[in-house]
């Protein structure tokens, strides 16, 4: 059975920002000035590492003690590159992440063997992880003009 995510990006009127909005949760996104915008919050593809580590992060919670795994902490460190020359049109260049690279920290007694085992059910479960790694099918439903 499918679930319907839906959520909401608006123009704000300040340089580049956009408010961004998902069951009454709100995010401010901009650009960097150095990229044009007015550096009031991070860029989208800065939420995209975000969500990706986020999505880890919550996964491993959910799923910690049906896949016998304790710990006390964890936290994600992300990178991805990216050229922005293809964003500002001064290339043809992807305008994507060319690749993300992630460290998964536990705090944790459990063996390294049984932490890597676990990061691989993390990677396996993570959604974020598989729209990243496979990609998905974008449709545009319409352009209105109010």
């Amino acid at each position: 059975m499918l679930t319907t995510f839906k959520a909401s990006a608006k123009k704000l009127p300040d340089g580049l920002q956009v408010e961004t909005c998902s069951r009454g949760f709100k995010i401010t996104l901009d650009e960097p000035k150095e990229l044009g915008g007015t550096d009031a919050g991070m860029n989208p593809v800065e939420a995209a590492l975000c969500a990706l580590g986020a999505c880890q992060a919550i996964v491993a919670a959910a799923f910690a003690e049906s896949q016998n795994f304790t710990f006390d902490e964890v936290h994600i460190e992300l990178a991805g590159d990216l050229d922005p020359d293809g964003f500002l049109g001064r290339a043809n260049v992807r305008n994507g992440f060319k690749e993300i690279r992630y460290t998964l920290h536990f705090k944790t007694g459990e063996t390294q063997q049984k932490a890597e085992a676990f990061a691989d059910f993390i990677e396996s479960r993570c959604p974020v992880a598989d729209c990243l790694a496979n990609g998905v099918k974008l449709v545009r439903t319409g352009v209105v003009r109010d």
